[in-house]
């Protein structure tokens, strides 16, 4: 060997042992101690919302204390906080109503409602009681009945709409019998036939479609809006489970889906029924081929409103139904040259003053309006900023009053959501929960109090109760317990924030590194991503904060950080619309400038050796992002990648990269660009998966053989989206992959996650 090789070679070897001296056994069991179901068991008071009794001036929550499962009741009041029931008491009943031994604080009810003379009624296991609080006995026990989900129960409780062989039918209180409403049903153009978003059908065992009943009653009963499902062009996606239960043949499964780009697809038009004559009313809304569909809402016994997209959402409408002639007409309209989005939109119908209170980003920033429902005019802006509203918490139509929650309006981090109040003709701007963090907010139905669930990644929550006229603090409920994780180390993740590529716009993000940090040693960075612009990747809660897959990947000696570049969601429609057609750009350059600077301010971070991970929409990222920078991403670890954005539903990414399809979706497919591939990659997909088909991971490695890449490729049996993501096994392998390849050190010999 030549003397220059032998110095490399050692330098190589000193640098793998002194630069990065984690990844090893024990720095596996610690990343393992930070995994979601371990640090679920180690934090209490969390999950807390309010369940409020009638008017609102008390409520009841439970949640898991160090004791177990507690319920608690607050009265608002008298400003004070007690147990809801005897939980020792109400264990023992129920132990011997049920016939086995359930532990004093591990009572699991459903549906808790308190009734008159100190009675709770409850569903638990597959029964429903009603029991007296003053002697903890019995009063009743009934069965839980099922729901039939092709069945739909009229306001009234005396008809029931229900689906059979593609048609439509009814059954009548009283009445012996059935009334078919419909009778040219066929597989092809059916009845109220609509299919769960998680249905998959067995092919190898001839499973039939299980529908769910789509329709909608009349306040009165009268009236039925059923949607008619024509599926002449509809087309299926298929998965392959390699182990079935029995046996060792393979089984095919299929599930309705539209691909981005397909030609046609599932189209929706609507038909009425008078259940009182029987008589069909047509309906003149013609059909719409979307992917997303609404339904109907009533105004009164004969008037109904809907929302409707049209393919591409450059488009969407309010429109109102007439249940007696079948006639519809256009209340709102909206366009843009971009698209008009549906995760933007949050709305509200005034019953008693007919009028639509309506956001937009038409000016902008996503903001509130005022029409007239009847005339569809646009009454007076309710809101105006450089601020974007995220959700009506509560209407007063008596007060005309707004109670609602919006980001970047105060100082600081534009994310955080505040609670406002606002008169509806815009006077009378009230911030109501003042403090400097996320708040997730219930209003009383009494509209008198606020229910505020505030945190941040290094605030665990508050649970307070607020005057809703003024926001001022009336109670404090109670608070998330940490002292656990305290004990083992934990420390914040940091907030950071720095310019974008065009050095004026702040772009925000964390950064997450292991809890016994030396600041002489440097560290890997690993880009964790999520850039599908309906969200974003950074986490603004302290639970999102705590319970994800950054903090364990940090424990194994790594720094892990979050950007949330230009053309992510939450912000202007401008920023927004940086995205538009443009789903390559995967805010790539502003992740790397954010990462280089950083690296100044942290000397221990070494950008020479980046890696990134992501999933679903974050596996495309991943693997994009070492297609186009090589220069920069050496490693990464794509999990249910959707590598070309015709490969996934014809939801987002038509919503994102428009429709028709254009030359832009080959540019920023990752199956063109196979032949960039220069760092370690490895590709995994659940067999399973029914959001993204595993078919784009096998053709992502189709592109990738073919351009004679070396690469790896994990498929998992038996998971679909949301399981591989859980996965042990494969959590393991993506921790063996980025110590392996960017820490050049050998992971411990097949550790096992317990």
């Amino acid at each position: 060997m030549q003397k220059s090789t032998i110095i490399l070679f050692i330098s190589f070897i000193l640098f793998s042992v002194k630069g990065f001296g984690q990844g090893e056994f024990k720095d596996y069991q610690e990343a393992e101690k930070w995994l979601w179901s371990n640090i679920e068991n180690k934090i209490y008071h969390t999950n807390i919302s309010p369940n409020w009794i009638e008017e609102g001036d008390s409520f009841w929550y439970n949640t898991k204390t160090r004791k177990g499962q507690e319920y608690f009741l607050v009265d608002i009041k008298k400003k004070k906080k007690n147990h809801l029931f005897d939980h020792e008491k109400m264990a023992t009943l129920l132990s011997s109503v049920l016939d086995k031994k359930i532990s004093t604080y591990e009572l699991k009810l459903d549906q808790v409602k308190l009734g008159k003379n100190q009675s709770i009624s409850f569903q638990i296991d597959s029964s429903r009681l009603n029991i007296n609080t003053n002697d903890y006995t019995l009063i009743k026990q009934e069965k839980i009945k099922v729901k039939n989900k092709t069945e739909l129960v009229s306001p009234d409780k005396k008809k029931i709409a229900f689906i059979r062989n593609y048609n439509i039918y009814l059954k009548k209180d009283g009445k012996t019998g059935e009334e078919q409403l419909s009778t040219d049903g066929n597989a092809q153009l059916s009845y109220g036939t609509s299919i769960s978003w998680y249905f998959v059908k067995n092919e190898s065992a001839n499973q039939k479609d299980q529908f769910e009943i789509d329709a909608s009653w009349s306040p009165d009963s009268r009236y039925l809006i059923c949607a008619k499902y024509n599926r002449k062009h509809a087309k299926n996606l298929y998965m392959y489970k390699s182990s079935p239960k029995e046996g060792f043949r393979a089984e095919v499964y299929s599930y309705e889906r539209p691909i981005a780009g397909d030609k046609d697809l599932t189209r929706i038009s609507y038909v009425i029924f008078n259940t009182e004559t029987g008589k069909e009313i047509k309906c003149d809304l013609p059909e719409n081929g979307v992917f997303l569909e609404y339904g109907f809402k009533w105004l009164n016994k004969t008037k109904a409103y809907t929302l409707r997209y049209y393919r591409g959402y450059q488009k969407r409408e309010l429109i109102e139904v007439d249940a007696i002639t079948g006639k519809s007409r256009v209340i709102i309209s909206e366009s843009a040259e971009t698209y008009v989005d549906p995760n933007m939109l949050v709305y509200h119908v005034t019953k008693k003053s007919n009028e639509v209170i309506w956001s937009s980003e038409k000016e902008g920033w996503h903001q509130l309006y005022l029409y007239d429902y009847t005339t569809g005019k646009l009454k007076n802006k309710i809101t105006t900023g450089e601020y974007v509203v995220r959700e009506i918490c509560k209407v007063d139509e008596k007060k005309r009053k707004i109670y609602f929650r919006a980001c970047g309006k105060e100082k600081g981090d534009p994310y955080y959501n505040y609670l406002y109040s606002i008169n509806f003709d815009g006077s009378g701007l009230k911030l109501l929960s003042p403090e400097n963090a996320y708040h997730i907010c219930s209003i009383s139905p009494n509209t008198k109090y606020i229910f505020d669930n505030y945190s941040r990644v290094d605030l665990p929550n508050r649970f307070v109760i607020r005057n809703s006229k003024n926001g001022n603090l009336i109670m404090k409920v109670d608070e998330t317990d940490i002292e656990d994780i305290i004990e083992m180390g934990w420390q914040a993740p940091e907030m950071y924030s720095v310019k974008a590529r065009d050095n004026k716009t702040n772009i925000y993000g964390v950064i997450y590194r292991p809890f016994n940090l030396d600041n002489n040693k440097t560290y890997p960075v690993i880009d964790g991503t999520y850039s599908g612009p309906q969200t974003i990747r950074s986490p603004k809660t302290f639970r999102r904060g705590l319970i994800n897959m950054d903090v364990p990947m940090a424990q194994l000696g790594f720094v892990v950080l979050t950007v949330d570049g230009l053309g992510s969601a939450f912000r202007s429609k401008e920023f927004h619309d940086f995205s538009y057609k443009n789903l390559g750009d995967i805010g790539c350059l502003d992740h790397i400038k954010a990462i280089k600077e950083l690296s100044l301010q942290y000397p221990y971070m070494d950008i020479n050796h980046v890696g990134i991970y992501g999933h679903s929409a974050g596996g495309y990222d991943s693997t994009h992002a070492l297609l186009i920078h090589p220069e920069f991403y050496k490693v990464g670890v794509s999990s249910a990648g959707n590598h070309d954005h015709r490969s996934a539903k014809a939801w987002w990414p038509e919503l994102y990269m428009g429709f028709p399809v254009g030359k832009h979706y080959d540019e920023q497919s990752n199956f063109f660009l196979a032949d960039k591939l220069e760092g370690k990659l490895l590709l995994v997909h659940g067999n399973m998966d029914n959001n993204v088909n595993p078919a784009a991971s096998m053709r992502m490695a189709d592109a990738l053989i073919a351009a004679n890449k070396d690469f790896e490729l994990l498929m998992i049996p038996g998971c679909d989206h949301g399981t591989v993501y859980y996965n042990k096994y494969f959590l393991r392998k993506r921790w063996d992959f980025f110590v392996k390849h960017l820490m050049h050190k050998n992971p411990p010999n097949n550790y096992k996650i317990n």
